[in-house]
């Protein structure tokens, strides 16, 4: 390659440069963009406005009834890899006899003192609510579990659970 075969490629570049600079420069005079001026706005309801629809209630009682106990082992399969039904614990504490049993009772475990913070005793309602949303329930639980988003996962658990409680 000689001398002016070089030039012709670095001449190319550097006008390409130069094109492309033109064209960001026309483009900024056609196109504001560093305007603070709002071209449109979406309305949304704010949070704990009167817009906002209630909270839909859920007959706890009767979707657990009518809940299915082999689904709700299933869903347990779940839970499995932190909590026993045997009576031993393992990363979390056993489930069996939860119904009925106290929040943060069971005495061989260490809890985090979240749920002991909830008290009370395990039932199926607020089991419902646990398994929806764990940190939501008692803020400052050591337990990761993002929860069960489905009404008929937890009912089917729950079904579960109450029937090796017994």
């Amino acid at each position: 390659m000689n001398t002016m075969v070089i030039t012709k490629y670095v001449g190319a570049i550097c006008g390409s440069l130069l094109v492309f600079l033109l064209i960001a420069m026309a483009s900024e005079m056609i196109f504001d963009t560093h305007s603070e001026e709002v071209a449109f706005l979406i309305e949304t309801p704010e949070s704990g406005g009167e817009s906002e629809e209630p909270a839909e209630s859920v007959d706890v009682a009767a979707l657990v009834s009518a809940a299915d106990v082999d689904k709700g082992a299933t869903v347990f399969k779940k839970c499995g890899a932190c909590h026993k039904v045997d009576g031993s614990n393992a990363v979390g504490p056993h489930l069996d006899g939860i119904i009925g049993r106290g929040k943060g009772a069971v005495a061989d475990f260490k809890y985090s003192g979240a749920l002991q913070k909830v008290g009370g005793a395990w039932d199926p309602e607020a089991l419902f609510h646990f398994l929806a949303d764990p940190k939501g329930f008692a803020p400052g639980t050591s337990m990761s579990f993002a929860g069960l988003p489905k009404d008929e996962d937890r009912a089917n658990l729950i079904a579960y659970l109450e029937s090796i409680s017994n």
